[in-house]
């Protein structure tokens, strides 16, 4: 019986958290992946965990460099030939940048976290869009953006990082618009919206008590933090053919965050 992505090739921003979880199952269910980080050794870590490497390659490559985010692009080219789809997971907070409540926030923090999250997303989706249009040689294909929870249900008291949370939104504008432009090329564009997901972002959030208690009665579902595993199978989900008839829409993957009240 063939899996879902045989003969497919999916390229994924990150090498760990969401993005590692989503490789392993990619990979797993037929699909040659090739990841793109700017990590190196996460990069090397991950193509070992995967298996014997020949359904997985990688490039090293800061996503928020037009030059690096090209040359990964080509690479994956290189390695598999094409691309049938993209996984955009790369991003991560800018509370390190002094993201937080617009009052405080520095223009050098809000344009870091912009470029953090939001050129990431666009750069690697330009290159992937540019490999599946038929006019351009390709044959359609599926775009996963990852988004947030908090572009859409805010968390003012423990999750107010508002760059953040307007970087989020504009992915989700980016996917609907895309989505319409390119519909009729065969190429869907959806986001997966998910609430927080125990991962390297969120090393902060699972070290502290008031925090963990607050997500376990905001994601009742899980009674914690989402596992990455569980937003890979509804990425996964929408990169297959068993949503071929779905785009422009956005899955909130948020172990019932919103439809829960829980007061910090």
């Amino acid at each position: 019986m063939a899996a879902r992505f045989d003969g497919r090739v999916i390229a994924v921003t990150g090498a760990t958290g969401i993005a590692a979880a989503s490789a392993k199952l990619l990979c797993s269910e037929g699909a040659s992946v090739f990841t793109v980080s700017r990590d190196a050794d996460e990069c090397v870590q991950l193509n070992g965990s995967i298996g014997d490497g020949e359904n997985h390659g990688f490039a090293v490559a800061d996503l928020r460099d037009e030059d690096q985010t090209v040359r990964a692009f080509e690479a994956c080219i290189e390695r598999f030939g094409r691309v049938d789809g993209l996984l955009a997971v790369a991003g991560g907070s800018g509370r390190r940048f002094g993201d937080g409540p617009l009052d405080a926030i520095t223009l050098e923090a809000w344009l870091a976290t912009m470029d953090l999250n939001l050129t990431t997303t666009l750069l690697p989706m330009r290159e992937a869009l540019r490999r599946m249009m038929p006019e351009r040689g390709g044959s359609g294909g599926s775009i996963v953006v990852i988004s947030s929870v908090l572009a859409l249900h805010p968390s003012p008291t423990l999750f107010g990082t508002h760059a953040y949370a307007a970087a989020k939104g504009a992915q989700l504008s980016l996917v609907r618009a895309t989505a319409a432009t390119y519909a009729g090329m065969g190429i869907r564009v959806n986001a997966v919206a998910p609430s927080v997901v125990a991962t390297p972002m969120s090393e902060r959030a699972q070290g502290d008590p008031v925090v963990a208690e607050y997500i376990a009665r905001k994601q009742p579902l899980t009674g914690g933090f989402l596992s990455a595993a569980s937003v890979a199978s509804a990425s996964a989900f929408l990169l297959s053919d068993d949503a071929d008839a779905i785009t422009g829409q956005i899955l909130e993957v948020d172990g019932g965050w919103s439809v829960s009240e829980a007061t910090p």
